[in-house]
């Protein structure tokens, strides 16, 4: 098994490495990318519930959490990935962050769903794997879903060649291009 590791760029573990499983297609976001993406959510990020819906590393869920969120779930398929993502969690003894094994789309579509839910989530990582269907379902499963806050900031990151349709209640407020990774951050206006 290979494994990989990201640096925490900012917060209360600023400059602690979580280490995952390097699975196929896992591509954490990078650490300019993710200055950036933390510097749009700083107005946004204390005290937000927030979900990471393809997680991946964590790391996007790590920094979150490590510059104030409350509460971070974290949803991944990979067993791996989820088990290094437990660990992580446990090393970091963070209390306050979750994670579930499961496909998002189903995860999204569970009747069960509002069962789960404490609260609505108001920031929430839409990041899933390049040149697939998933972004467009996700997005909109999303939106029909009830687990939104009506003014939620929703961070997406995608190809730059993929032709992206969101849900007409996403008001783009940022956007930047990194070689082939185009990154947007949304508001809800619902």
């Amino acid at each position: 098994m290979q494994t990989g590791s990201c640096r925490i760029i900012g917060g209360r573990w600023r400059g602690r490495k979580i280490k995952f499983d390097d699975a196929d297609g896992l591509r954490p976001t990078t650490d300019r990318i993710r200055e950036t993406v933390f510097n749009w959510l700083q107005p946004y990020i204390q005290q937000s519930y927030c979900l990471d819906l393809f997680a991946g590393s964590g790391v996007l869920g790590f920094e979150a959490f490590s510059r104030g969120a409350s509460e971070v779930m974290l949803i991944e398929k990979n067993i791996k990935t989820v088990k290094s993502i437990k660990h992580n969690i446990s090393v970091l003894d963070a209390e306050g962050m979750s994670i579930q094994q499961q496909d998002a789309l189903l995860w999204l579509s569970s009747s069960g769903l509002d069962e789960r839910l404490k609260h609505h989530y108001n920031l929430v990582f839409l990041d899933p794997p390049f040149h697939t269907d998933l972004l467009a379902n996700s997005s909109a499963l999303l939106e029909s879903s009830g687990c939104l806050s009506d003014d939620a900031i929703i961070y997406v990151e995608h190809a730059v060649d993929a032709d992206v349709e969101l849900p007409k209640p996403w008001f783009c407020l940022k956007e930047k291009r990194a070689g082939q990774v185009s990154y947007k951050l949304f508001e809800r206006r619902g």
